[in-house]
């Protein structure tokens, strides 16, 4: 499909740079089926959806990926995206003209780094000196990695720290936050399963290659990145015997969705699955282990868009994207969030 289908103009203005507080106080559009939308908010979660649903949460972890660093006079950055082994991650290079294979690059509180190699994508292979985990040396000389639209506003700061994790953080290795489990609390956690609402986790290291655009005209010639992601076999089993017993399976985030639909089979099957996804979903995808999706609002010609627009129909989250937009929902990251059942 032409990339430019998914275009849409955002004002700058719909794009939170903070989020709101409580957090299930965001507002929520609930789309349902063709045509059916309707303004609530995350706090509504436990009455719109049904006893014997599953709400599908990814526990990942967002570490401190951002690096400031030098190559002699050359500034360097880097952002850390996907662990290789112990001591090497691949990473996305700002000012990365200045830098050459072989490279040692210089960091805050006595990290350093070696430019192992340069791929394909303009991303590099970045093996750290010393001998304590990548993610040790990142509580020391790194920075939560804020989205770019949000970054390019304002600098990272303290509130941060927690505002960027879901209150299901526990597994670390993610460059980015499964935002649309921002909005939970403990509070709506306690709501949802008194209305008979279950949830599982299951785990999938966001990479910072969720945010690059699209830059191929047609679907058919980008390029997904990967990422890993794990989810166990009682995890399955369980998600299996809710669907068998008549119940929705509700992904939160697309982030979950994706690591759902990479686990199952055409017979509709959810099996355990651990290692890297690539996986693309675009308008004409067959969902096969999911019954709904709660997601924020995403980047136009993005493949999260396309995502949403698969499981909806392009018109109809067209239409739920200008409603939105008219309506002042807050976008991105920190911003407001969306049910989608189809």
């Amino acid at each position: 499909m032409r990339v430019d289908l998914f275009d849409f103009d955002l004002p700058p203005e719909n794009i939170a740079l903070r989020p709101v507080r409580p957090r299930d106080a965001a507002r929520m559009l609930v789309v349902a089926g063709e045509a059916s939308l309707d303004d609530r908010r995350v706090a509504d979660l436990p009455g719109l959806l049904r006893s014997g649903d599953v709400l599908v949460f990814n526990d990942t972890r967002v570490i401190p990926a951002q690096l400031e660093g030098r190559r002699g006079e050359a500034k360097i950055g880097a952002t850390l995206h996907k662990r290789i082994d112990l001591r090497r991650w691949q990473a996305f290079v700002r000012n990365a003209k200045r830098l050459r294979e072989g490279d040692r690059i210089e960091f805050p509180a006595d990290v350093e780094a070696v430019a192992e190699e340069r791929h394909a994508d303009g991303s590099w292979t970045l093996a750290f000196a010393g001998e304590e985990p990548v993610e040790v040396l990142l509580e020391r000389a790194g920075q939560m990695p804020l989205p770019p639209y949000i970054a390019g506003k304002r600098p990272t700061d303290e509130a941060d720290h927690q505002d960027y994790q879901t209150m299901f953080a526990a597994e670390k290795g993610a460059v980015a936050a499964p935002t649309a489990a921002l909005h939970f609390t403990p509070e709506l956690m306690a709501g949802l399963a008194e209305a008979g609402v279950a949830h599982e986790t299951l785990t999938l290291h966001v990479g910072a290659g969720t945010f690059l655009p699209v830059k191929a005209e047609d679907t058919a010639d980008h390029a997904m990145h990967s990422e890993w992601g794990r989810i166990d076999a009682a995890t399955a089993d369980r998600l299996n015997a809710v669907r068998q017993a008549g119940g929705r399976v509700i992904a939160v985030g697309t982030t979950s969705l994706r690591l759902l639909e990479s686990a199952t089979g055409e017979d509709g099957i959810i099996r355990p699955f651990e290692g890297d996804t690539a996986i693309f979903i675009t308008p004409g995808y067959r969902f096969r282990a999911i019954d709904g999706l709660m997601t924020n609002f995403h980047l136009p010609k993005s493949t999260l868009f396309m995502l949403v627009s698969a499981l909806m129909g392009l018109e109809t989250m067209q239409a739920a994207y200008a409603h939105a937009i008219a309506a002042g929902y807050r976008f991105y990251s920190y911003g407001d969030s969306s049910l989608l059942l189809p």
